[in-house]
């Protein structure tokens, strides 16, 4: 009997001396309420900025990206198969395609366009209050149509970074809502 009751005892210790080991139980309801209304209010609240694509250029698809903003454009379309900058003409694909530079340092570099692109860098520092030596702080948005060849593109991104562009994003169309609204969305940044 004296072994029972010591053994009670023990017990009895044990369940007082782990007493305070107990499970709480975590109610998530509040948790899942407040990320309900986060979501809710981040649809509520977003907004879509619609930029105009340049008349034949074919954007290529794409299912994910952020919104695009307003920001310098320069579209290389297809049909009619011209380079662009901000709705004016400075060159056909074909005249970029065969540019040759005039920097032997540069090999990349197409003239006509640098001119321009210069120009547009130039007029958004003078806007920005930014000096001539640094780089441009707005983004340069580029409309590459889908028949784009890269090589041409790598030129066109190489130009526009010596023209003092370093923020340079590349659009695409998206691909479910944005094919039949023409909405362009930011896809990709360097």
């Amino acid at each position: 009997m004296e072994m029972t009751r010591a053994r009670s005892s023990r017990e009895a210790r044990r369940i007082t001396q782990f007493s305070k080991f107990r499970l709480v139980q975590l109610n998530l309801v509040p948790l899942v309420d407040t990320f309900v209304a986060l979501v809710f209010f981040t649809i509520l609240t977003q907004t879509t900025a619609t930029i105009p694509v340049a008349p034949g250029v074919q954007l290529p698809e794409s299912a994910e990206g952020n919104e695009a903003r307003e920001q310098v454009t320069l579209s290389i379309g297809s049909r009619p198969a011209q380079v662009t900058l901000n709705g004016r003409q400075i060159l056909t694909v074909a005249q970029a395609a065969r540019a040759q530079s005039t920097d032997p340092n540069q090999p990349l570099l197409i003239p006509p366009l640098h001119a321009a692109l210069s120009q547009a860098a130039d007029s958004v520092r003078r806007l920005r209050g930014t000096a001539a030596d640094q780089a441009v702080p707005d983004q340069l948005a580029i409309h590459g149509d889908r028949t784009m060849r890269y090589d041409l593109l790598s030129r066109i991104m190489q130009t526009a970074r010596m023209s003092g562009f370093t923020n340079i994003t590349l659009q695409v169309q998206r691909a479910a809502e944005g094919a039949a609204e023409g909405i362009p969305v930011q896809q990709a940044s360097r």
